[in-house]
């Protein structure tokens, strides 16, 4: 991403925020798409987004191998889908700043296990679609209004670069 905002930009930026938990599907040696839930663990202005994992796992054996990642959220009415790159980052301090009791609970050694690394990915595209309204009363009430009316429902989609 630019360092200078859009206003899509910030609203990719924003819905990632408040999912947290995010789907990450990579590509497995055999070719094959797996996606893993991580949370996410921080977001840079620069639209990369970073997951904590243990270096020799699976997944990030595959990320090594081939980088490509789509990364996908949802939250309340809310979908956000990025395209990007992923990098494993040996960064310690980066590491324990993030670390969390929540990051403790899923991974054994905390921060200072060279076991446990940062993964980055970098965003290339981002596609969202926000719906109006938080709460599945008001989701319900606006399906009931474009039933009715014969319309669709209301919302915005989007396609960024980033």
């Amino acid at each position: 991403m630019t360092s200078s905002h859009t206003d899509d930009e910030q609203r990719v930026l924003d819905l990632v925020n408040d999912a947290k938990i995010a789907m990450l599907t990579y590509v497995d040696p055999s070719g094959k798409l797996l996606s893993k839930p991580m949370a996410t663990q921080d977001t840079d202005v620069d639209g990369s987004l970073y997951f904590i994992a243990e270096l020799h796992s699976e997944k990030v054996q595959a990320l090594q191998a081939d980088p490509r990642v789509n990364v996908s959220y949802s939250d309340r009415g809310s979908w956000v889908s990025i395209a990007g790159t992923a990098s494993v980052v040996d960064d310690e301090a980066r590491l324990a700043e993030l670390w969390s009791a929540f990051t403790d609970s899923w991974l054994q050694g905390g921060p200072d296990n060279p076991e446990n690394i940062l993964i980055e990915v970098d965003a290339e595209t981002a596609e969202f679609w926000d719906a109006p309204g938080g709460s599945k009363v008001v989701q319900l009430a606006n399906l009931v209004k474009a039933k009715v009316a014969g319309s669709r429902i209301e919302g915005d989609n989007e396609t960024v670069e980033m």
